[in-house]
């Protein structure tokens, strides 16, 4: 099936990760990770070039070049849980200058298989609470500016 649904969906902090130069690859990420519990969403992840416009005497067409990459920024929305080690996290990230390794982990794994993954580096710029309105469930806001290229792991098949 070419497609799957993201009910089951896990998403991971894990500890400080420097920049570095080139392009992450999956063995630059920990071994160790908190999962962060009571995700209800992720929203989008993912590069955009960034676009550099010019004009020339004699054209009447400008003309697009594609200049730096940007990750974006994943807006995780989470219910609030204050002993939860995953959400403690990711509010002390938001208190540092670091960026942090993130693993996101699909269910969508082929029976007797391991699921696709997105791994990638990013500093939590927010940890804001949402209140909201009457009957509502306490919710977090934490903005992660992605500041590395995301790293696609695929399923594998059971052997």
């Amino acid at each position: 099936m070419p497609f799957f649904a993201t009910n089951g969906t896990k998403v991971y902090i894990g500890g400080v990760l420097p920049m570095k130069d080139d392009d992450f690859v999956a063995a630059d990420f920990p071994s160790e990770w908190t999962e962060v519990k009571g995700v209800v969403s992720l929203g989008t992840v993912g590069d955009t070039a960034e676009g550099i416009t010019t004009a020339h005497f004699g054209s009447n067409r400008s003309q697009t070049l594609k200049g730096t990459r940007n990750g974006g920024t994943a807006e995780l929305q989470v219910d609030v849980d204050y002993t939860d080690p995953g959400q403690l996290a990711l509010i002390a990230a938001e208190k540092t200058i670091h960026d942090y390794a993130f693993r996101v982990v699909f269910n969508d794994a082929p029976v007797g298989g391991t699921p696709s993954e997105r791994m990638f580096v990013g500093k939590v710029m927010s940890s804001a609470e949402e209140i909201g309105e009457v009957n509502n469930v306490v919710r977090m806001n934490a903005s992660v500016a992605i500041n590395s290229n995301i790293v696609r792991v695929a399923p594998t098949t059971g052997g």
